[in-house]
């Protein structure tokens, strides 16, 4: 066999143009890590069970059983690790994935319960009435974006990975539509922090990727430094034109001589209706004291984040 058709254990290699799925690389060290994991965990599993089960019955048996518990969660380790690069990948696509089966099971049921041309309406119910209105199209195009979004960072933090040589791919988690455009978190692995994402370019490389107008990288939470929360900048929706209906309420037919409110200054006051010396306070009155305002929490009680907006 060829050197070019080899394939690694979780995929194709790059070379004739096919794709990898999971990397040579990736997969060799994963397997190394499942193997250290599989002799200590039967080492120390199999040593505690073992001296457990020897005051119980006899020590032979009690060794014996000690060894088969160690085996049986060491090879429970082992898979797991040797399968999460996998895992992952079905964790990136897992929206995907059961939107999929969502649709192919939905219309399995659709066509098994209904007629034809009863299904056929149904469908083009589903799909036209979103279509059509154009709040419902715009909500489900954020949902889309959300999805293409996450696929974007997790290409980009490879790009990142790759170049620098250090580090691990980061656990894309769910995304939320925000008027501005998304908003995701993600869990860094060792190799990667805050500080590497803000540095001068890296910022403008995560724009580029997901085809934003900005990006804003900040932590998620005060606990763990490993959470942050990337805020993406699609649109500015504070720039649109807001249409106040304020002026439909003011009549047209309001007089030349109409009453004015006492706080409106005076119309066609002339100079020598001006004092000559300003009027001013007393100096013996007692100065008032504006109340002092405790409320340092700019938030709002309803739980509007103006982060959103940015």
């Amino acid at each position: 066999m060829s050197k070019s058709s080899q394939r690694s254990p979780f995929g194709w290699s790059n070379r004739g143009g096919q794709v990898t799925v999971i990397e040579a690389p990736v997969a060799r060290s994963h397997r190394r890590r499942a193997i250290i994991a599989f002799w200590v965990t039967l080492g120390v599993v199999g040593l505690l069970a073992a001296t457990v089960a020897s005051e119980y019955m006899h020590p032979i048996v009690g060794a014996l059983l000690g060894v088969v518990l160690g085996a049986l969660l060491g090879a429970v380790l082992f898979a797991l690790i040797v399968a999460w690069p996998v895992l992952r990948v079905f964790w990136h696509w897992l929206p995907e994935i059961l939107l999929g089966l969502a649709v192919v099971y939905g219309w399995t049921t659709l066509m098994q319960s209904t007629p034809l041309w009863g299904s056929l309406l149904i469908v083009a119910l589903v799909v036209g009435v979103p279509a059509a209105i154009k709040p419902i199209r715009s909500r489900v195009m954020a949902w889309v974006w959300c999805l293409i979004v996450r696929h974007r960072l997790r290409l980009c933090f490879a790009a990142f990975i790759a170049t620098n040589r250090h580090g691990s791919l980061p656990l894309i988690l769910p995304a939320k539509p925000t008027p501005a455009g998304e908003r995701v978190w993600v869990w860094l692995r060792p190799g990667l922090s805050l500080r590497d994402l803000e540095q001068d370019g890296q910022v403008q490389k995560l724009a580029v990727a997901c085809w934003a107008n900005e990006v804003r990288v900040m932590r998620a939470g005060r606990k763990y430094a490993a959470f942050i929360r990337l805020d993406i900048t699609r649109r500015e929706p504070l720039a649109h034109t807001v249409v106040s209906p304020l002026p439909d309420y003011v009549p047209t037919d309001v007089p030349s001589n109409a009453p004015t409110s006492p706080g409106m200054p005076p119309v066609g006051l002339d100079l020598p209706d001006v004092p000559d010396q300003p009027v001013t306070a007393s100096a013996d009155a007692p100065r008032q004291r504006k109340p002092r305002n405790n409320s340092t929490n700019t938030a709002s009680p309803n739980g509007f984040d103006p982060s959103d907006y940015a």
